[in-house]
């Protein structure tokens, strides 16, 4: 496993609230050029971002130093300001005297951003099963955290096999996942999730025909409507008036059919509930895969991703 983890890993340790109890254990953290983390409490007028340490010593993060990409324009601005009231992590590069006599402590996320990026991001390859944080979700996608905040994104498509309307559905900012490397270039890593979450014949073995049992709905066709049993399993069920997507379901399992990777079911109540999503359930549990196939072989449709050739899921 990395040693570089996503923003808020390191908090709450016993050896980083060692690191700020004093400025003689800052000092010796600045020597030893530890990777630390606190909570950033304001981004002043000019981008900077403070960051209370101990008592009598105040760390700021200058505006160039507060994320990789800001001193040439690669990165907006708001990669900073959008830190507040959120861990940062930094290393501690030099100590001055405020004009207030206090001790500043000048702090750098730039530089543990930019060794993470050398010695971890760079280093990814196509099928590695990483660690992540959920920062922000888009319509298009999940922002995952793969380390000191260095950002990649899962698209919508590839968050799970049971299509959702948006990532909400399945995740929630600060949530930590796993998620494999779906396609490297240069800087940037392209993330994948549905890999992890079991073939069809691995959730479809949590059912058996003639169970009841609780789903999501998903879509209402005129011909059905399409229910998530788990995030890679869906049945289809008969039309139902009244039934709306994200609505809560309990479905009859008619028939499960491998050859044609279908779920015949029937509706038995569809209403309306918030109910917390379940904690994520990974199949796969190694740290790397080439291939993942998510058809049994008795289908004729076969759905694969292929991670040695560096491409996206393939789907025949």
């Amino acid at each position: 496993m990395s040693e570089y983890k996503p923003e808020g890993s390191l908090m709450d340790t016993a050896e980083n609230r060692g690191a700020m109890k004093n400025q003689a254990a800052l000092a010796e953290a600045m020597q030893q050029k530890k990777v630390l983390e606190a909570r950033a409490v304001v981004c002043d007028s000019g981008h900077n971002l403070h960051v209370p340490l101990c008592s009598g010593v105040r760390g700021i993060i200058p505006r160039e130093e507060g994320a990789l990409g800001i001193a040439d324009g690669s990165t907006r601005d708001i990669a900073i300001i959008s830190r507040v009231n959120k861990p940062v992590c930094f290393r501690v590069m030099d100590f001055k005297r405020g004009e207030d006599g206090d001790t500043v402590a000048v702090l750098s996320r730039r530089v543990v951003q930019e060794q993470c990026m050398e010695q971890y991001v760079s280093r990814l390859t196509p099928g590695d099963v990483i660690d992540g944080r959920v920062t922000h979700l888009e319509t298009f996608g999940s922002f995952v955290d793969i380390g000191c905040g260095i950002c990649s994104l899962i698209p919508i498509d590839v968050i799970s096999v049971s299509r959702i309307s948006h990532p909400e559905d399945r995740f929630r900012p600060g949530q930590y996942i796993r998620a494999v490397v779906q396609s490297t270039d240069g800087k940037r890593v392209t993330l994948t999730h549905r890999e992890l979450l079991g073939t069809w014949e691995e959730n479809a073995a949590l059912f058996q025909n003639g169970e009841t049992v609780a789903g999501i709905v998903r879509s209402v066709e005129d011909y059905g409507i399409f229910v998530e049993l788990t995030p890679n399993l869906a049945g289809l069920a008969e039309p139902r008036e009244g039934v709306t997507p994200g609505q809560q379901a309990s479905v009859y399992i008619k028939n499960l059919i491998p050859e044609r990777m279908k779920v015949k079911l029937i509706m038995v109540d569809a209403f309306d509930a918030d109910y917390q999503l379940p904690p994520m359930r990974y199949f796969f549990q190694g740290n790397h895969m080439n291939r993942w196939i998510y058809s049994p072989e008795t289908s004729r449709r076969r759905i694969e991703t292929v991670f040695d050739r560096q491409q996206g899921p393939e789907e025949n």
